[in-house]
């Protein structure tokens, strides 16, 4: 299980909720089961308008995940990412800051997600 929480001015307060690790469902996805209001568009990965930024509340070391060529593209014209934090993700799994929410699978880890 991870505790994902959503921080945003748009919502009253943080709201966390429970998300089963290994179900494949997207942050995306898990937000709109619990009536989260993140903003998207087009829901594969291209508009950009889903981008979150995403905080590891552990000790350990993020578990990096796989950032699609679209999530590239789309946060790196948004100015979101750089260059060097996608060549960190690929080569030393290092997950950025910024994410999209549409294509960004829940892990093992507890996570804050600021909209």
């Amino acid at each position: 299980m991870a505790n994902v929480t959503f921080s945003s001015p748009k919502i009253k307060k943080d709201i966390t909720v429970y998300a089963t690790a290994g179900d494949c469902k997207t942050l995306l996805a898990t937000a709109r089961a619990n009536n989260i209001p993140v903003n998207f568009e087009c829901e594969n990965g291209e508009c950009g308008s889903c981008a979150v930024e995403v905080v590891v509340l552990s000790s350990r070391q993020p578990m990096g995940m796989h950032l699609t060529e679209k999530e590239k593209t789309a946060l790196k014209l948004a100015g979101k990412i750089s260059r060097q934090q996608i060549e960190d993700a690929e080569l030393k799994d290092v997950p950025p800051p910024w994410r999209l929410a549409c294509q960004y699978i829940v892990r093992d880890e507890d996570i804050l997600v600021k909209f």
